[in-house]
């Protein structure tokens, strides 16, 4: 059976891969009674879903142990820089009710790229790398952008508005002037007075809307060499609203204009690495497709993301089962997918046995 290396998404039967066919035969060349879908088949079905949910642990792990630590390190003290009294960019007013305040944040962040992309019809393992991907992102950008703040202590341009200097404060003849000079009694407050760089709205902002606009880009084929304007414009839409969420942060003086550039690039270059981490390039014609399932086979310590190397057992029933029923769940509004992977496959078939990689 000749390996096929591309980024294939595993709802293609391992048998389709080694021969191809029409749409209007078997389309997963696997035997027939696997189309029968009966009882102990649903059954099957159930048990290759909850084992490909498992597979996925150690992601899971790793995403909420970085999402703790953004919401822990919210409480840690951290460094407090030095500044001047006669500094005119650090004398701006407190904004008690910001534009975008931290609920609405995780709102636009965390939920709006779910509920715009909630009328794709996902499959189970699609679903899953869609879900997976953007808390990835979220969750790598949260842990950064707070350990930056605790760790750079930049003051905010309202930090002498929430110290509330004691009568008659100034700076030393020979230095700048330190926390130990603030009446503030509130916590909370001063705790966030230095953390300006970078900025969490506009990071988190961009990493989750900037997830959302590559992956609608993946899924328009944005990148088909064809210059269709709409699908720029709904591409590039998901960046304007983090941008204004962005530029917000300067109007509530919350944060200088360098904070905002910083945590936007962050999201943004954050948001694309955890797109990759689980879909093609925008300029693959796969580009729509996920990677292929995460299963944990053999003597591996980790699960991988290609299909089963060349000395794995074969496919089970119940991972036939699974990738059988994620074929249909792609196909069933159109059979024009079906078409661009057999012209995929068909085109790779004899580049693949020039360089002799068969099983």
């Amino acid at each position: 059976m000749s390996y096929h290396p591309l980024h294939d998404p595993d709802d293609i039967p391992l048998q389709l891969v080694s021969q191809p066919q029409s749409h209007n035969d078997n389309p997963t060349g696997m035997n027939s009674s696997l189309e029968d879908y009966s009882p102990s088949s649903r059954v099957m079905s159930n048990r290759w879903r909850w084992r490909l949910v498992r597979s996925y642990g150690p992601d899971w792990v790793i995403t909420i142990a970085l999402a703790a630590t953004f919401f822990l390190l919210d409480y840690v003290p951290g460094f407090k820089r030095d500044f001047s009294l006669e500094d005119t960019s650090l004398r701006h007013t407190y904004a008690v009710h910001e534009r975008v305040p931290p609920l609405a944040l995780y709102m636009i962040c965390g939920v709006a790229p779910f509920v715009l992309q909630a009328r794709d019809q996902l499959a189970h393992y699609s679903l899953l790398s869609y879900t997976l991907a953007v808390l990835l992102g979220l969750s790598i950008t949260g842990a950064i952008t707070q350990f930056s703040k605790i760790t750079v202590g930049r003051p905010r341009p309202d930090v002498i508005a929430r110290c509330i200097p004691i009568a008659g404060a100034a700076d030393p003849p020979l230095g700048l002037s330190t926390a130990a000079i603030c009446t503030q009694t509130d916590s909370a407050i001063m705790r966030d007075g230095w953390r300006s760089f970078p900025s969490g709205h506009a990071s988190l902002s961009f990493a989750g809307l900037g997830f959302l606009s590559f992956y609608l880009a993946g899924k328009l084929h944005l990148f088909d060499q064809r210059g269709h304007t709409p699908k720029a414009w709904l591409a590039v839409a998901p960046l304007s609203g983090a941008a204004l969420v962005a530029i917000s942060r300067t109007m509530d003086y919350r944060h200088h204009w360098h904070d905002v550039l910083a945590g936007s690039l962050l999201g943004l270059v954050v948001s694309y690495f955890s797109y990759r981490q689980f879909y093609p390039s925008l300029a693959s014609e796969l580009s729509h497709y996920p990677y292929p399932h995460v299963f944990k086979r053999g003597g591996d310590i980790l699960p991988t993301h290609r299909c089963p190397p060349l000395s794995s057992a074969p496919l089970t029933q119940i991972e036939q089962q699974g990738y059988q029923q994620d074929y249909r769940d792609h196909n069933r509004d159109s059979l024009a997918n079906d078409d661009l992977i057999q012209d995929t496959l068909s085109t790779e078939a004899p580049r693949q046995a020039k360089d002799g990689v068969t099983a």
